[in-house]
C-alpha cells in the first residue's frame, strides 16, 4: 500500500503493481480480506504456476500472471514445453500473460541454468548467435496477436489430448493457436509434469458469433506440433544473414580497460557472479592505471539467492586446464581489504558459494594465501607477501596439470603447491568481502 501511495505521489499511477511473484496463496486469501490491498494489486502473478491457479486468485477478479516460467533448457524438448505452457496456463489456469525467463542465454552455458534462453548468444568475442526452436513457439502466438487482444472464452481442452486458444482483436480478426505437445517433448524444469497422454485426431470447430454464422472446419491434428489459424497475413521466416561461426574463448586474451568513454558500465567478457565490476578512471593517477576497472559494490544486497561473501567476476572457457593469470591489483580497503585471482573455476550463479579452483589472494595486512575454493576455507599455502593497501601490485598465477606457483610483481612468491580438483574452469578476479579494489591489465593464457 505504501509502494502505492509512493508511486502515486511521484507521478507514476501509470506503473501497474503485480503481487507476489511466488505462489498464488497467501496473497489471493489476503486479496479477498483486505479491501484496501484488492484496490493498489493490479495482477497477481505466480511463478512456475505448472498451468494451475487456485480459487481463490479466480474469485479475485484480477488479472492472473504466469509472471516467471520456462527456464527450461532451449532444445526441441524445451520448445515443447513453451508451446504447451503458453497456451494451457490460459486453458487451465486463465492466466494471460506468461513471461519466460530467459530471454536470451547470454552467459556462459556452463553456469547454472546454461541456455535456459529462448535463443542463443553466449559468444560476445565471435559474435556467434542461434535462434532456438523455443523463438519459433513464441512466433506462433505473438506474430498473429497484440497486446490488448482479449481471449474467447472456450474450453481449449482438445478431445485427443493437447489444447487450443482463440484471440480476437474485437474488431474481426481471429487467432486460433493449437498444440499438441506430448508428456515427454514437453517437460519444463519445473514442476514436475503428471502423466498425460496425446494422440493424433481431427479436430473440428465451430464459429459463432460475429466471426462466421455457423461455420465450421476440421484439421487432422498430429502430435508434438503447433499450428496458428488466423485471419492476419502478417507472418513470415526470419531473412536474417548467418550469424557468424561459432569459436572457443581466445586463448590468449588480454585487456587494459583503457576506454575512455564506454559504451557499457561493463568490460565485455567478464561475467560477475557476486558483486559489480565496472570501468573506472583515476583522474588523479599519473599515468599506468588512470583506466582500471574497479569493484564498486560496498554493502552486502538484498539478494534472491545466496551469493558469496567475496565478490567474484569470472571469465574464458570451462573447459581450460592449464593457465596462466596475470593482473595488476590495488586494495582500496586500508585494514581487512583483499583481493585474488583466480583458474579452474567450476561455479557460479546460485552455486557461487561452493566454487572451488585455486585462489591466489593477496591482503593489506601483508599476507597472502592459496585456496582451493572461493570461501578460502581449504588453505594449500600461506605467508607474507609484503603487499599494502593503495598501491599496484602485479599477481601472477600458473596451473599446469597438478601443480600451482605464484608471483608477486614477477618474482615467485609460493610455488609447487599440489592441486587436484576441480581439473578445469574459468579465470577469475575478486575480493575478500563487499569493498572497493580494482583491476588492471587482466592477461589470461
Amino acid at each position: 500500500k505504501l509502494l502505492r501511495y509512493t508511486l502515486d505521489k511521484h507521478g507514476l499511477q501509470q506503473v501497474r503493481i503485480i503481487a507476489s511473484d511466488r505462489l498464488w496463496e497467501p496473497i489471493s486469501f489476503v486479496l479477498l480480506l483486505d479491501f484496501e490491498l484488492h484496490g493498489v494489486v493490479d495482477v497477481i502473478g505466480a511463478h512456475y504456476p505448472g498451468t494451475k491457479t487456485v480459487p481463490n486468485a479466480i474469485l479475485t477478479k484480477k488479472k492472473l500472471w504466469a509472471s516467471e516460467d520456462y527456464s527450461t533448457f532451449n532444445d526441441e524438448v524445451g520448445a515443447g514445453c513453451w508451446a504447451r505452457i503458453l497456451n494451457q496456463n490460459y486453458v487451465n489456469g486463465n492466466m494471460t500473460s506468461t513471461i519466460a525467463w530467459n530471454l536470451v542465454a547470454s552467459y556462459y552455458e556452463e553456469l547454472p541454468f546454461g541456455r535456459c534462453g529462448l535463443m542463443t548468444a553466449q559468444e560476445p568475442w565471435s559474435g556467434h548467435y542461434k535462434v532456438e526452436a523455443p523463438v519459433w513457439i513464441t512466433a506462433h502466438t505473438t506474430q498473429f496477436t497484440q497486446p490488448g487482444w482479449s481471449y474467447l472464452q472456450v474450453d481449449g481442452h482438445l478431445k485427443g489430448g493437447g489444447s487450443f486458444v482463440a484471440l480476437t482483436d474485437g474488431l474481426g480478426n481471429l487467432t486460433i493457436i493449437i498444440e499438441t505437445m506430448t508428456h515427454n517433448h514437453s517437460q519444463c524444469i519445473r514442476p514436475p509434469l503428471p502423466h498425460f497422454s496425446v494422440t493424433p485426431q481431427r479436430a473440428t470447430f465451430y464459429l459463432k458469433g460475429s466471426f462466421v454464422w455457423r461455420g465450421s472446419f476440421s484439421l487432422d491434428l498430429n502430435v508434438d506440433e503447433v499450428y496458428t489459424l488466423t485471419t492476419l497475413r502478417t507472418g513470415k521466416k526470419c531473412g536474417c544473414p548467418e550469424p557468424p561461426p561459432p569459436q572457443p574463448f581466445p586463448s590468449n586474451y588480454k585487456d587494459d580497460f583503457n576506454i575512455r568513454n564506454p559504451p557499457f558500465s561493463e568490460a565485455p567478457n567478464f561475467a560477475d557472479q557476486t558483486g559489480v565490476f565496472e570501468y573506472f578512471v583515476n583522474a588523479s593517477d599519473p599515468g599506468d592505471h588512470v583506466f582500471t576497472l574497479r569493484q564498486v559494490v560496498v554493502q552486502r544486497p538484498i539478494t534472491w539467492a545466496s551469493d558469496a561473501d567475496q565478490t567474484i567476476s569470472l571469465i574464458g572457457n570451462f573447459k581450460w586446464v592449464n593457465l596462466t593469470v596475470t593482473c595488476d591489483i590495488y586494495i582500496e580497503n586500508a585494514r581487512d581489504g583483499g583481493v585474488f585471482i583466480a583458474g579452474r573455476v567450476n561455479n557460479g550463479g546460485i552455486y557461487i558459494r561452493r566454487a572451488q579452483g585455486v585462489f591466489f589472494w593477496v591482503f593489506a595486512d601483508g599476507t597472502y594465501r592459496v585456496t582451493a575454493d572461493l570461501a578460502g576455507e581449504e588453505i594449500l599455502m600461506k605467508g607474507l607477501s609484503g603487499v599494502r593497501d593503495n598501491a599496484w601490485h602485479t599477481l601472477t598465477l600458473n596451473i599446469q596439470g597438478t601443480s600451482a606457483s605464484g608471483q608477486l610483481n614477477g618474482y615467485p612468491l609460493w610455488e609447487n603447491v599440489t592441486v587436484s580438483k576441480p581439473t578445469n574452469g574459468w579465470a577469475a578476479i575478486g575480493t575478500r568481502s563487499f569493498e572497493f579494489a580494482q583491476f588492471d591489465n587482466f592477461h589470461v593464457e
